[in-house]
Order: C-alpha cells, then structure tokens, then sequence
C-alpha cells in the first residue's frame, strides 16, 4: 500500500512530517511517497535513518506551497505546483491508495472536490473527526466544511458517518443521533425538523440505526456512535471539546505540580494520567477523514508532529482497507431525497 504525503503542509513542516512518514513506512510496513520542494525533502529525510526502507520512500518534486493564508477556494488554481496540488493528482491518477496532508484544511476540501472528486451523487463531502468517548470514539460529521446546510446533506452524513464507524470503528450497528437543543422531536429549527423527518424515515426502512436527536453533553458519553450536524454547529462543538480538554489538563497540571505532596500523589498514579492524557490528545487519532471523496483523503491537524503524521498514515491505512467511498457508491440511492429506497 502505497500512501502520499503532502510534505510541505503544516505548522511543522517539512521536518516533522518526513519524520513520521519515516516512522509509518518502519512500523507500518507502508509505502510512502512524499510531495515537496526536493531539497527541502531530502534534508530532512537524510536527517532520519531509513536503514532498510529507503526503497519504500519516494520524492515528487513540488517546487510551491500552499500558505494557511491563501485563499482556499483559488489556490490551487494559482498553485497548480504545490506540494498540495501535485499529491492530490497523483491520488486522482492512481499514482497512491491514499493521501494525507496538514495543510490548509478549505484549500484540502477544494482540492479533494476539485480534483480527486466526489463521490458520484454525494452533495458535499464532510470532515469527519472521532472524538473520545470511553469506547471506540464516537465520529461528528460535519466539523466544518459545510456551514450551510439541507436535510438531504445531512441525510448522506449520517450514511458516510454509519459507514465508517461500522467499518473503521468496528461498530457493528452503529448508533446515528442529529445534534440538537434537546432530545424531544419538536425541539430545533427547520433544518432539524426536516432532517429528522428524512432520517427516521431511512431508519424505518431499514437503512440506518437512526437513535433521534442527541444533545452536545451526551456525545462524550458513549451513547452514541455518530453524531451528524451543520459544519457550523459542529465546528462549535469540535472547538469546544479541545479548548475544555486543554482547560483541564492545564488546570490538573497546576494541581499535581503545586508542591511536594501532589507531585508524589501525581507520581502515584502517573500511568492514570498518561491513559487520560492519550485520550484526548488528538495525535493519537491523526487526522479527519473527508467522507464523500472518491478516494481516501486525509486532514491531519495543523500542527502535527512525527506522532501524529504516523497515526494519520495509520487511520489512511485502515480508511484504505475498509473502502469506504465504495461502501457509499453501492448505497447511494438510498442517500438522495426523493429517490431513497
């Protein structure tokens, strides 16, 4: 299997990420091929030992970059020679299995549209983080990419969400909930309404295992398994989880390093910690899927180190070997308003 790396994208770039691409082709057993400015690449890569899997690294010259600056929507247009750019043709031409960048996540979107394309039928393509929950993680779609949303939309999220965590999560009948202001069917706006309508619908026929409206405080919970919403209220949600996250492990950092007697109490149960910790780091995970793309596309976060580029190879591999985009290709008339089955 062969994985391609944007190599430029990110705030780590390039060092970072050619250390975990080195890192995934050693532990993973993965071939990788890195699109870059060639000099810049072989630096780093000289700078790593690759002592018996130089052969299943390669370099694709990319001579620009796409900033965190540039317009999503005409960079790529502008940049036909980013590292960018060049990495999601190579996907497009068969060139690699999947593709994975740190880079600008609109510019990602718009390329992977553009591009490598959509799904035929699919409306939007969606991010498509996991969160922890206790369990296997429970996934939000969308998180961003779509700030304006229908109900037919949301409808093909909850199949690509059920899809994945069926496969990918190993959730054998998983459980969908739309994010709401309350779990009672009369609670939200119209967009709420009108998908919750076209769900139960898809439930009822067998389709989906569709649970009813979830509210934000029960996601974390292990109650469910997808949680489908606007990419507004998702982002909100997602951005709310990190900053709460960070706020606790800041806060219990000052508790445990207070004085004498919390550090030996934080010495005690230090391996307790460190599980927490692993919990809510987001390197564990390594990246987002795009669902909705016709082939594997993977945003890893901005600020990705070695570790997380590493898990994200590892999340490609998994999307890869799941084939998820085919799994929504043969369902595809059940995920359109007006022909669902």
């Amino acid at each position: 299997m062969r994985i391609i790396v944007d190599a430029m994208g990110g705030d780590n770039a390039p060092a970072e990420i050619v250390k975990g691409a080195a890192e995934a082709v050693r532990e993973l057993g993965v071939s990788v091929t890195l699109v870059g400015r060639l000099d810049d690449v072989k630096a780093c890569l000289d700078r790593e030992d690759i002592t018996g899997i130089g052969d299943k690294i390669g370099i694709v010259h990319a001579s620009e970059v796409v900033a965190m600056e540039d317009d999503p929507t005409t960079v790529l247009r502008a940049k036909k020679d980013s590292s960018m750019s060049v990495a999601l043709r190579l996907l497009k031409d068969g060139e690699g299995d999947a593709c994975i960048s740190a880079g600008s996540t609109g510019a990602l979107l718009a390329g992977a549209t553009l591009i490598v394309k959509r799904v035929n039928g699919i409306r939007r393509a969606a991010l498509a983080p996991v969160l922890p929950n206790g369990g296997r993680g429970v996934m939000l779609i969308d998180c961003g990419a779509n700030v304006d949303c229908t109900p037919e939309y949301l409808l093909q999220f909850a199949f690509m969400g059920s899809f994945y965590a069926k496969d990918i999560l190993g959730c054998p009948d998983p459980r969908v909930g739309l994010l709401n202001v309350g779990t009672e069917e009369t609670k939200g706006g119209g967009l709420q309404n009108e998908t919750l309508k076209v769900l139960k619908e898809a439930h009822t026929n067998g389709n989906i295992n569709f649970i009813g409206n979830v509210e934000a405080r029960d996601v974390l919970l292990n109650t469910v398994d997808v949680v489908v919403t606007d990419g507004f209220s998702g982002n909100v949600m997602l951005k709310t989880i990190e900053g709460t996250g960070m706020f606790i492990m800041n806060n219990l950092r000052e508790i445990f390093t207070a004085n004498k007697r919390s550090k030996v109490a934080a010495f005690t149960i230090k391996k307790r910690l460190d599980e927490f910790k692993k919990k809510v780091d987001p390197s564990e995970v390594g990246g987002t899927a795009l669902l909705g793309i016709s082939k594997p596309v993977i945003k890893a976060h901005g600020s990705a180190d070695a570790r997380a580029l590493k898990n994200a190879v590892r999340q490609a591999v998994d999307f890869v070997k799941a084939d998820v985009p085919n799994e929504i290709v043969k369902n595809i008339s059940h995920m359109v308003i007006g022909r669902a089955e």
